[in-house]
């Protein structure tokens, strides 16, 4: 947790209302996002009971298993949720026009929680590599939706990726309420600090929203109370109607199952609707296009290689496919860091606390110097920038721009200025490299003296761009409203 973050989540409690802690939306979300609402029996590690699952939000399609411990009914719900599923990705998998493009768009999973994230990967581990022959064969729909649900799982855990959305996270990514990241993950909490009913504050809306009576659980689990008093009981009628063949009765003990199960999907269903308006109101970040951009080519790679015969996803990965599966996770999360930096005001203010990165005034700046010290001149000119906030960088370290990623910086000296009115002054010298070719720079490339040169924050590794810019360490300054600083 950060400075900013702990800092509003003390606002947030004083108030009563969540606080914003980002300007911009940094997940992406469909025009035609497939809500799925998984229940699962109390007890059992993958046994479902019930979902809810579909794109329209009029329209949602209600699944249970009315005998969970039964494997033969499990599979069947397992097939017709293969069904919905299915049918919505395979309306995506439509082949672009330009063959070295992805699909122009890409399915999108919104779950409530974390917790049905967890569940969607244990039930496609145990349907992907069911046999579709020989005793014990399911339909050919159920080892298929297996393999799309480890995938998605798998998408689940890159940073960045939105293929995936458990709702309870991007909301609290993007406001910062007066409770506990434990209490964050109730769905019906978050969303009570972040928009509490008319005449109540964040914490008496969370109050009410936390009684399972009034607010069921978002799943996968149910609330015991609900399991011992309403599910046991309807149940045991299941089980009894089809013991003695009584069709009639068992008609209505399934109907009377399917209903209490509604009466516990539907609030997280409106709920799930309600969140996705809430991050649809905030402005995109420039960088979610990117990065969908990234998810479209990794689902048009998945249904390549299901045309093609591909094997499922192994029940482990070797060791060199783990290093490399964790190098990826790694770049992905430090390419998020950064874009996430250039694109929100917030998040570059939490690096400027820490030191990463820093903002003044450009106070000298000598465009035409040359580097004389090689066989020829080089032009590298130099910019001094004072700055009131607190830098901890090194010298040698190379520094990028978030408004102008294509410059880089290395510090040359960074040393006191002197005292001003409200605090100490850092002057910090920097080198700029490459930014023009030949030996006349262009004049918009320096910022001049007396310009604002404004923060600046990490690695351009994790940014796309050729080897040099990987192995860059930082980010830069430039002039007026542009963004200075870095990381060594």
């Amino acid at each position: 947790m950060t400075l900013l973050t702990s800092l509003a989540r003390v606002v947030a409690a004083r108030v009563g209302r969540a606080q914003p802690t980002k300007t911009r939306r940094h997940v992406h979300l469909s025009a035609r996002p497939l809500m799925l609402i998984p229940l699962q029996l109390a007890g059992e590690a993958c046994a479902p009971l019930a979902a809810m699952v579909g794109d329209d939000r009029h329209k949602p399609l209600q699944l249970t298993v009315h005998e969970p411990r039964d494997r033969s009914r499990r599979f069947e719900f397992t097939a017709d949720l293969a069904e919905a599923v299915l049918a919505y990705i395979d309306g995506f998998a439509t082949k672009p026009e330009d063959d070295d493009q992805p699909f122009p768009d890409a399915p999108q999973l919104l779950m409530p929680n974390a917790g049905g994230v967890a569940f969607t990967r244990l039930l496609g581990r145990s349907t992907r590599f069911r046999r579709t022959d020989g005793e014990y064969a399911v339909p050919a729909a159920v080892p298929l939706l297996g393999r799309w649900l480890s995938y998605y799982a798998e998408r689940a855990e890159v940073t960045g990726s939105a293929l995936l959305v458990p709702l309870t996270a991007s909301l609290a990514d993007h406001w910062a309420t007066g409770q506990s990241a434990t209490e964050d993950a109730n769905l019906a909490a978050l969303l009570s600090w972040i928009d509490p009913p008319d005449g109540m504050t964040g914490s008496e809306a969370a109050r009410v929203a936390e009684d399972p009576v009034h607010c069921p659980p978002a799943g996968p689990a149910t609330d015991p109370t609900f399991d011992n008093e309403v599910l046991d009981h309807l149940l045991k009628a299941v089980r009894h109607a089809a013991a003695a063949g009584d069709g009639a009765a068992l008609a209505r003990a399934q109907a009377a199952m399917d209903a209490a199960l509604r009466s516990q999907l539907e609030p997280t269903w409106e709920l799930m609707w309600r969140s996705v308006d809430l991050l649809r109101a905030l402005p995109e970040a420039a960088s979610v296009t990117e990065r969908w951009k990234s998810d479209r080519w990794s689902f048009t790679s998945q249904v390549g290689w299901l045309r093609d015969g591909g094997a499922p996803q192994p029940r482990r990965d070797g060791a060199v496919a783990a290093a490399r599966r964790l190098a990826r996770l790694e770049r992905e999360q430090q390419r998020l860091a950064v874009q996430r930096a250039y694109d929100d005001p917030l998040v570059m203010a939490e690096h400027r606390l820490t030191g990463e990165a820093f903002a003044g005034d450009v106070t000298a700046a000598d465009p035409a110097r040359l580097d004389t010290e090689g066989r020829r001149p080089k032009l590298r000119p130099w910019i001094t920038v004072a700055t009131m906030d607190e830098v901890i960088l090194e010298q040698g370290a190379v520094l990028r721009s978030p408004d102008r990623p294509g410059q880089e910086a290395t510090v040359i000296e960074i040393a006191a200025a002197g005292a001003a009115a409200t605090g100490d002054l850092t002057r910090v010298t920097l080198v700029t490299l490459e930014l023009a070719q030949g030996r006349v720079p262009a004049c918009t490339r320096v910022p001049p003296a007396r310009e604002h040169a404004v923060d600046a924050r990490r690695p351009a590794r994790g940014q796309r761009g050729d080897r040099r810019r990987r192995r860059a360490r930082g980010l830069v300054l430039t002039g007026r409203g542009e963004q200075a600083g870095g990381q060594a």
